[in-house]
């Protein structure tokens, strides 16, 4: 029953990240600030695990996405990718930030469904900026 809770809470949750992801693709300020914003929750975990790693790299695509210089993503993989950090960085989402511990977990669970959704796009993109120079 709670996992049932849960994943509806999440689900909610996710689609109203959709929502602000839609808004922030269209525009450069709302992408500067959320990106402020992950910054800013980073800096909470003093050791980035595996899954958290990938975040510069979600960053850098969909920088890349919105500037038009690397635009073979699927715009589902980017509002994904967009709505994962929004959801990552919200305070209020399914299990609140504020709980220690337990507050991180749904966090942790949005990033890796997501990062599971978007994997081959990543892999691609990755190779894109070896290709270009763009990745040591």
């Amino acid at each position: 029953m709670v996992i049932n809770n849960f994943n509806s809470t999440t689900r909610i949750a996710m689609e109203k990240a959709n929502d602000e992801a839609i808004d922030i693709i269209e525009s450069k300020d709302k992408f500067d600030e959320l990106i402020a914003d992950l910054e800013r929750k980073l800096k909470l975990f003093p050791k980035i695990g595996e899954q958290l790693s990938h975040i510069p790299v979600f960053v850098s695509m969909i920088k890349s996405y919105i500037i038009n210089e690397y635009t073979k993503a699927p715009t589902g993989t980017i509002l994904a990718m967009i709505a994962a950090i929004v959801y990552f960085i919200s305070p209020v989402d399914a299990i609140s930030d504020f709980i220690p511990v337990l507050g991180y977990s749904d966090d942790i669970f949005v990033w890796t469904a997501c990062l599971n959704l978007v994997e081959g796009d990543i892999k691609d993109y990755i190779q894109w900026r070896k290709c270009n120079g763009n990745l040591n």
